[in-house]
């Protein structure tokens, strides 16, 4: 396995992980888009693709 699928897979896990925080109202998601080092904008296009499509 390459170090590019390795990356891709750690950032899927902490996304779901923090996804998942968010949802429980855990982390606003400023705090969550913060914690992933991208834009709140990012983060909640990410989860609108994510309850669309899935991980």
């Amino acid at each position: 396995m390459d170090r590019a699928r390795i990356h891709k897979g750690i950032r899927r896990m902490r996304f779901a992980d923090i996804l998942g925080r968010s949802e429980r109202s855990e982390l606003s998601q400023m705090e969550a888009a913060e914690l992933l080092g991208i834009s709140e904008r990012t983060f909640r296009r990410w989860r609108n693709r994510h309850q669309e499509f899935g991980l």
